[in-house]
């Protein structure tokens, strides 16, 4: 993935060019949308829609953002395969070229019509890499309902509910979110649990499905797409959380209120018509009035242009810096901390190793188990490896047998701390951990290598030396692995991607032993499916290389942009992980099913405590 916080990419050396240059739509008004909520945390939804809507549809900075947006897109590794995306991911279908084209010639009423129309559009992909994220807009109020739900299997029957930790959960958001149900006489803790028959009019899947369908992104996996509509646990900022989901924590204040057909959990309930009320967190910089709002949120800052990386000197003179940590994040939404998860749904075990870090590690009442929750390959990066040795080294030191690892909510990472965890699972001899890759080879990319080469640029993402021989040795600064590009066509258009490649990772902050720390059939992955980008490289190659079981909860069976006048980033996955099962395959459109996949029920749904005790009893042998 490569994040463009701009539009140029200067092309005698891949670095990105700054920019002073700032864009303001404003123009008079007789009532200011956004003072009338300013400094308020929760706010109604549709006074939130019209500050957004306040800003005019501007012509010169659509333009610009178009121009940005096209010239990123051409670094993007499935522009072509997702004309037709490969079955069963039809869904992920988007002529990106016809798309563009439509809105480029839209007159729109409101910069946030255009902006939100350009989000849709590019969010379709369903890949949590490549997104137009408007810093003004996107993020900025997250709507949250008093209901978040839940899929849960009773009496054999998995249904939709109200999530039974709701009261809990959301009295942590404070008196600011509770309060306004309070004045209003609304209930909304008496449905915590409640099974939900119908949501706005369609069974409660139907819409699950289609919250799934239209609004989720990130995952290409519809299923994986359904788990995000709903609530579940994760580790984030290194401490234990819960999100939202989709539904009851969209990250746009699109609608008012949700009306359900629920059944309250308690004995004899009947049927009934609720209709539950949103609210819209502010989560943006403060302002005052809509002019201040602009300036906190909207124009382009310092950052979001990025600079010129090359030195002044001499063009003979070799240009180094420290090494690259390549990142593979997916984007989520809500606020940056999430909402903690409550107290009694934490795990009670003492933590071995880790406690306050992206990776926490336990033993099981059995003695014989141990988990490693890995709730990111983010954060610290030494840290995350000092932390995972030291778990193996207690596991092995209590005599643990067998080994849990939770990746549910893992987002990704760090692309070589995946790595580093399948060597400190299989052991430093397994070899090369990671993924045959290659990049696309489009013009600019192909110019950008080159400026690399000649100026002997060895620090940036295309450069030669960042990446390795299929035979795991390291290129050479002067080795052009983009030509020649290697052609092909798919969907009936022509592409073109460079040699294929390796990561280099090693050597780790820590030293691994050669052997495994398990033998692969008493390791197994567990989580939602909601694990993206490193960690899903990292569990492909478990399951694909290793061999280790996978179980998943839940589910439902010119060429060089200008630079950006506005806050905002194009995000885009500009190089493929292909499988080694089918080596034509990009790993992105690879179908591998989990082994087994389970429903979550009232005693696991919220609690990973429970969930791996479960997991330990009835699937270890």
């Amino acid at each position: 993935m490569v994040l463009f916080k701009t539009g140029r990419v200067a092309l005698v050396a891949g670095a990105l060019a700054a920019s002073g240059v700032t864009g303001n739509p404003l123009s008079g008004r007789a009532v200011d949308a956004c003072a009338k909520i300013a400094g308020q945390s929760f706010v109604t939804p549709s006074d939130a829609r019209a500050c957004l809507n306040s800003f005019p549809y501007n012509v010169t900075l659509a333009k610009n953002v178009m121009d940005v947006v096209e010239g990123a897109i051409s670094f993007f590794t499935f522009e072509e395969w997702q004309k037709h995306t490969p079955f069963p991911f039809t869904e992920a279908s988007v002529n990106l070229d016809s798309e563009f084209a439509r809105i480029r010639k839209t007159k729109y009423k409101t910069d946030y019509e255009f902006n939100r129309d350009l989000y849709n559009v590019i969010n379709r992909l369903d890949d949590g890499h490549t997104l137009w994220v408007p810093s003004c807009y996107r993020n900025i109020f997250q709507n949250i309902l008093p209901a978040p739900v839940v899929a849960l299997e009773k009496n054999g029957a998995q249904d939709i509910y109200i999530a039974p930790d709701a009261v809990e959960f959301l009295s942590l958001l404070g008196s600011n979110f509770t309060s306004y149900y309070d004045r209003k006489g609304f209930n909304w803790k008496k449905y915590a649990g409640a099974k939900v028959l119908t949501i706005e009019g369609l069974p409660a899947w139907a819409y699950v499905n289609l919250i799934a369908t239209t609004q989720s992104g990130s995952y290409v996996d519809h299923n994986i797409r359904v788990n995000s509509v709903l609530s579940s646990y994760r580790v984030t900022n290194n401490t234990w959380a819960q999100r939202l989901g989709d539904l009851a924590g969209p990250i746009f204040p699109d609608k008012d209120s949700l009306t359900m057909t629920v059944i309250a959990s308690r004995a004899g309930a009947k049927p009934e018509i609720v209709k539950f009320e949103y609210r819209a967190n502010y989560l943006g910089a403060p302002f005052t009035d809509s002019p201040s709002y602009w300036i906190a949120n909207c124009v382009a800052k310092s950052t979001t242009n990025g600079v010129d990386n090359r030195e002044t000197q001499g063009a003979g003179k070799k240009i180094s810096r420290p090494k690259l940590r390549p990142m593979a994040m997916a984007v989520d939404g809500g606020a940056p901390e999430g909402i903690a998860l409550p107290d009694r749904y934490l795990p009670t075990l003492p933590i071995v190793a880790g406690g306050d870090g992206q990776v926490k590690a336990y033993i099981l009442a059995d003695k014989k188990t141990g988990v490693l929750m890995v709730g990111s390959f983010g954060g610290n990066y030494t840290k995350f490896q000092i932390d995972t040795a030291a778990a193996l080294a207690k596991f092995k030191g209590a005599g643990v047998q067998r080994l849990i690892v939770d990746t549910t909510g893992n987002g990704g990472g760090y692309i070589c701390l995946g790595e580093f965890l399948i060597n400190a699972l299989a052991g430093i001899s397994f070899g090369y951990p990671g993924w045959e890759s290659s990049a696309r080879a489009n013009p600019l990319a192909r110019k950008i290598v080159a400026a690399d080469i000649a100026q002997g640029i060895d620090y940036m993402f295309y450069s030669p030396n960042q990446w390795a021989f299929l035979n795991n040795t390291p290129q050479p600064v002067n080795y052009n692995y983009m030509e020649p590009p290697a052609n092909f066509v798919i969907n009936g258009q022509k592409d073109s991607n460079s040699k294929r490649f390796y990561d280099m990772c090693t050597p780790y902050d820590v030293v691994l032993p050669a052997e495994p720390a398990f033998p692969p059939s008493k390791i197994l992955i567990v989580g939602n499916g909601q694990c993206g980008s490193t960690c899903a490289l990292f569990t492909g190659i478990a399951y694909e290389k290793l061999g280790i079981k996978v179980i998943t909860f839940g589910g439902n069976d010119p060429l060089a942009p200008p630079d950006l006048l506005v806050n905002g980033n194009i995000r885009i996955n500009w190089r493929y992980a292909w499988s080694w099962k089918s080596k034509n395959t990009p790993l992105a459109f690879l179908v591998e099913r989990a082994n087994i996949r389970l429903a979550y029920t009232h005693e696991t749904y919220m609690n990973p405590q429970n969930l791996w005790n479960y997991v330990a009893k009835t699937y270890f042998k």
